[in-house]
């Protein structure tokens, strides 16, 4: 993994879909051997899928989105990887994290109403074997995803300033 590999990486995590020759002038290599570097990388799974940043207010659609904050006793020999395991497998979550803080796991789960997310926490999570407390956060609105903001500002629009 060189600086090549990592500028690959940061191109196409902002636009999955660019062209390989762009990609190649843009990172100074023959197009064959970008080709090449993402197969690599897809192999060896550092590239695990490409994906769309979709906005879905703009669908109809909008999916209800939730923040759990969850307080785990740890187990030994395996802190928190066996319960991160089975947190995971449930196809409401969409995102999960070890993070710092009062909380240990922070887990991005979406669902078609808030209800079906409280029946998720209160039927599949809280119940589990170390899991000490939960803390739910309903996502009211996205500004950005990605590093996609979700909103424009009118042409001509300054922004508030002060001191």
């Amino acid at each position: 993994m060189d600086k090549t590999d990592l500028l690959i990486l940061k191109l196409l995590e902002e636009n999955a879909k660019i062209d390989t020759q762009d990609l190649a002038i843009m990172t100074e290599i023959p197009t064959v051997e970008a080709e090449s570097r993402i197969k690599v990388m897809e192999k060896e799974g550092i590239i695990r899928r490409y994906s769309a940043v979709i906005n879905w207010e703009q669908t109809g659609y909008t999916p209800v989105l939730a923040v759990l904050d969850l307080k785990v006793s740890p187990e030994r020999d395996f802190g928190y990887d066996r319960i991160a395991d089975r947190i995971a497998r449930f196809s409401e979550v969409k995102a999960l994290r070890l993070v710092t803080g009062a909380y240990d796991l922070e887990v991005l789960v979406s669902g078609k109403s808030m209800q079906e997310i409280a029946r998720f926490v209160a039927e599949h999570i809280a119940p589990m074997d170390r899991i000490r407390e939960t803390a739910t956060h309903i996502v009211m609105k996205v500004y950005k995803e990605n590093g996609d903001i979700f909103f424009e500002r009118e042409v001509g629009e300054r922004l508030p300033f002060s001191f």
